[in-house]
C-alpha cells in the first residue's frame, strides 16, 4: 500500500471535484477528502447514490458538498461548459479534480468486440474525462495549488488479452495525462497525474472477476493514501507521474 499519512486539516479551504463519487472508489476519495476539510463537489450519473453520500458527508460533520448530475455517456459539450459556468458562479474556482469515472465494458477478444460497445467505454473513460479536463482547466488555473488526478488501470500500461476498450482508454488516459502534465510543466499553479488502484472491492472489480473473492481486495477506504497525497499540497511538485495506490 502506498504509504502517507495525511494530516487532518490536508484539505481545508479547497474545493474538490470527484466525478463517480456515488459509490466505490470515488465515494471513498469524495469522504477522504470531505474528512480532510474540503468542501467536494459530488459528480455523477445516479442521483440517489450521490445525495447518498451527501448524507453521510453532511452527517459526519464534514464541510457541506454539493450534487451535480451529469451522465457522462450522453453529456454534450454545451453541458460541460454549463458544468464549468455553474461551477465558477457557486465556488469561484477548483482546486482538485479527480476523475475517476469509468466503465469496464465487455471483455471479450478485440474481433468479438462490437463498435458500439467500444465507443461507449471511450466516450465514458476517455471523451468525457477529456472534456472535464479541459473545460475546468481554467477554474483550477485560478488556484495556488491546483491537483488533476486521472485514473488508469494496470492494463493501461501493459496491453492484456480480452480487456479491449477498457484497455485501450486506460492507455488513452495515461497519454492525456502526460500531454496536460508536459503543458503545465514550469508554467502553472496546476499539476497531472494518475494512478492505478489496483485490485479494490468494488461493484466494477466484481464484475470484471466474477470467480474472484472480494474479501481478498482491500476496501477503497484502505488505497486512499494516494488519493491524499496528490490532491494536497505535499505533492505539489509532483507532475506528470504513474502512480500505484497499492
Amino acid at each position: 500500500m502506498f504509504e502517507y499519512s495525511a494530516r487532518p486539516d490536508l484539505l481545508k479551504g479547497r474545493i474538490i471535484m470527484v466525478t463517480g463519487a456515488g459509490r466505490g472508489i470515488g465515494e471513498a476519495a469524495a469522504k477522504a477528502y470531505a474528512a480532510h476539510g474540503a468542501t467536494v463537489l459530488l459528480l455523477g450519473k445516479n442521483e440517489d447514490n450521490l445525495n447518498r453520500v451527501y448524507d453521510e458527508i453532511e452527517a459526519a460533520g464534514w464541510p457541506q458538498p454539493a450534487v451535480i448530475p451529469l451522465n457522462l455517456e450522453t453529456a454534450l459539450p454545451h453541458q460541460y461548459d454549463e458544468l464549468a459556468a455553474t461551477v465558477e458562479r457557486e465556488f469561484g474556482r477548483l482546486d482538485g479534480l479527480l476523475l475517476n469515472a469509468s466503465i469496464v465494458g465487455p471483455r471479450s477478444p478485440i474481433e468479438q468486440l462490437s463498435g458500439d460497445n467500444f465507443m461507449r467505454v471511450m466516450q465514458v473513460n476517455v471523451n468525457a474525462t477529456f472534456m472535464l479536463a479541459s473545460t475546468l482547466l481554467p477554474l483550477l488555473k485560478l488556484a495556488n495549488d491546483a491537483s488533476v488526478i486521472f485514473t488508469s488501470s494496470s492494463v493501461g500500461r501493459k496491453g492484456r488479452a480480452y480487456w479491449g476498450g477498457y484497455a485501450v482508454s486506460k492507455f488513452a488516459t495515461e497519454g492525456l495525462m502526460q500531454v496536460l502534465a508536459d503543458e503545465l510543466d514550469g508554467g502553472s499553479s496546476v499539476r497531472s497525474n494518475s494512478i492505478n488502484p489496483g485490485a479494490t472491492r468494488t461493484d466494477m472489480r466484481a464484475k470484471a472477476y466474477p470467480g474472484e473473492n472480494p474479501e481478498a481486495n482491500p476496501l477503497p477506504a484502505e488505497i486512499m493514501p494516494v488519493y491524499l497525497y496528490l490532491m494536497g499540497p505535499d505533492s505539489h511538485d509532483v507532475n506528470g507521474q504513474a502512480m500505484d495506490a497499492q
